[in-house]
């Protein structure tokens, strides 16, 4: 999926949601627990829900390798599930990846060969021979890290050096010198506020993944004002707060109503920056 056909899509339905397929089968409601999947299942039925709403799905990877082989199939049915049926969603896998060279490209080579996935977050702090392999993959996105949504984000990624350049804005810097705003987004958490005006001084036309809205507690107007660009520029997740907002027989309803309130605060930020 191209810059300009993810900007279309999100023109299109009035949307820059992300939903985050974090699934935990200690959470989904009990009785899906009888079924041979819990975890599609679960997955599926959030997903029928909640596709008018969003434009991206972002699965994580730790809760379904966490159940070893039968994760990864209920991982794999998910995507298959995704392509067949709502082939305009943009699907990235939250797997935080990244190793010397020829690890990173095998992992390269699992998520957009094997899986065909559409884009991948990765760890930039072993340097650009722990990316690039990801990028050369055409048609294909790599997610890096930049300033993340947790409170342990500020131990190292607001350090700086004797210059007064934190290390945050140093990766952002010396990535662009690996990739483009085709082919490299980054992650910037919604908690972070009006340090969006700082990382948009160095990204002006990057789309930036934007986690940390509803339950982490991130605004998703303060995003929208210091973070939005010409193009949108953001995909805002939300994991929490959507799928597992009732834990009846009536969950993927009540998912589908939380994505839709989401869904109505972007298109008026969409309408508010003239996008729509």
């Amino acid at each position: 999926m191209t810059k300009q056909e993810l900007f279309e899509n999100i023109k299109k339905k009035q949307s820059f949601l992300c939903v985050g397929l974090d699934t935990d089968t200690k959470k989904i409601p009990e009785h899906l627990l009888n079924e041979e999947d819990p975890i599609f299942a679960f997955n599926k039925a959030i997903i029928d829900a909640t596709a008018p709403y969003c434009i991206a799905y972002k699965p994580n990877l730790a809760f379904y390798e966490a159940f070893g082989v039968k994760g990864l199939i209920s991982f794999e049915k998910t995507v298959k599930y995704l392509k067949e049926n709502y082939p305009d969603q943009l699907i990235i896998a939250d797997a935080k990846r990244g190793d010397i060279g020829n690890t990173s490209a095998m992992y390269a080579r699992t998520f957009f060969e094997e899986y065909d996935l559409d884009s991948l977050t990765v760890a930039p702090y072993m340097g650009e021979d722990s990316v690039s392999p990801f990028l050369t993959y055409e048609g294909k996105w790599v997610i890096l890290l930049a300033l993340t949504s947790n409170k342990g984000s500020h131990d190292f990624q607001l350090m700086q050096d004797t210059e007064g350049e934190r290390l945050f804005e140093k990766v952002l810097k010396t990535s662009q010198n690996w990739g483009n705003e085709e082919n490299m987004m980054y992650v910037v958490g919604a908690t972070q506020g009006r340090m969006f005006e700082d990382i948009r001084k160095l990204v002006p036309n990057h789309f930036l993944l934007v986690p940390g809205i509803g339950a982490q507690g991130g605004s998703l107007e303060e995003v929208c004002k210091y973070g939005m660009n010409s193009t949108c520029g953001l995909i805002v997740n939300s994991s929490r707060a959507i799928i597992y907002a009732d834990k009846t027989e009536n969950f993927a309803q009540v998912a589908g109503e939380k994505a839709k309130e989401v869904q109505l605060q972007m298109a008026e930020e969409l309408a508010k920056a003239n996008l729509i």
